[in-house]
This record gives structure tokens, C-alpha cells and sequence, in this order.
């Protein structure tokens, strides 16, 4: 398997992954991080898995699950807004509480970007993190992102206050 490090690997999803994926998605503690607003359900799970296989250049998007060596899946990564044309796309990573600052997500980001560069051929990458986020500021960074800019008070958390958000983009030269 070519997307694996020494702790970490990734891989696609697959049907069985139904529960990981409903555990995720419904976190509220990220969900203001994410756009999500309301609770995801099983059956629209499923129907997004059934679609899941389909090739990035046909539906511009990729998850992928993020396992320990065990093979237990830990959290996902994903690129979206994919841009053959422009060769572009943005990153998004989640990891389980539980599996926070053991290297998992840097080894993740790393594996997706040696995939980005060598495989897609794209000329850059970009993401979004919000400003408090600073454990996600320093993932980005030490994997070579830059800071370009700060939309400010771009999300609005639940307590009805807002927060920065920091875009960050790596170029592969």
C-alpha cells in the first residue's frame, strides 16, 4: 500500500465504515469548524458511500479513512473543490479526539500530499483553518503551507460569537 507511513496509513472508504462515519460526522464538537449545521442521518451516509468509489475527476472530490497499522480508522482527510484545469484542490482533515497529537494527522497530511504532488500532478493545495485552531495552524505549516490571508469573523460558532478564518496554501514546485 503506498499511502502508509510508519504509523499511519490511509485508504479508501469502504461500506462497512457506516458507523465510523455516522460517529464522525455527527461530533458537534467540530461541526462548527465544517459548515454542518444539523445531524448527518444512516441512510444519507450510506447513499454517500455508494458514491464514494467514483473517480475524483468525475465527482472532484476524495475521502480517504485515516488508520492506525492496526487498521483501526481514526479519522478521515479529504480533498474537494478539485481542479484538473487549474490542478488544485482543498484539503480537509478530522481526527477522533481520542487519537489527537499522536502524529496521525501529520503523517495523513504528508501521505496525501506526496499523493497530491506525484499522482493528481497538482501544481498546488490550499485549506482553511480557523484562527484559534492553532494545533491545525502548525500541522499546515510544518507540512509547508503559507499563510495567504485572513477572512475575518467568517464562521459563527453557537455561542453566537465568530471566528477568523486563516487560508493557508502549499505550491509544488
Amino acid at each position: 500500500m503506498f499511502l502508509r507511513s510508519d504509523h499511519t496509513f490511509l485508504r479508501a472508504l469502504e461500506p462497512t465504515d457506516l458507523d465510523f462515519l455516522y460517529t464522525l460526522e455527527n461530533d458537534t464538537s467540530v461541526w462548527h469548524v465544517g459548515n454542518t449545521l444539523t445531524p448527518y442521518s444512516k441512510f444519507v451516509l450510506e447513499a454517500y458511500l455508494e458514491n464514494a468509489a467514483l473517480d475524483i475527476y468525475t465527482i472532484k472530490q476524495l475521502r480517504l479513512v485515516i488508520c492506525k497499522h492496526d487498521r483501526e480508522a481514526i479519522g478521515a482527510i479529504d480533498l474537494f473543490d478539485f481542479d484538473p484545469l487549474h490542478r488544485r484542490a482543498g484539503i480537509g482533515i478530522v481526527v477522533s479526539a481520542p487519537y489527537r497529537g499522536q502524529g496521525h494527522a501529520a503523517d495523513a497530511l504528508n501521505l496525501l500530499l506526496h499523493y497530491c504532488q506525484n499522482t493528481l500532478q497538482l501544481h498546488q493545495v490550499y485549506c482553511s483553518v480557523t484562527a484559534t485552531n492553532h494545533t491545525s495552524i502548525k500541522l499546515f505549516k510544518n507540512a509547508g503551507f503559507k499563510e495567504v490571508g485572513i477572512r475575518k469573523e467568517w464562521l459563527r460558532r453557537p455561542d453566537g460569537s465568530w471566528d477568523d478564518v486563516v487560508e493557508m496554501q502549499r505550491l509544488f514546485v
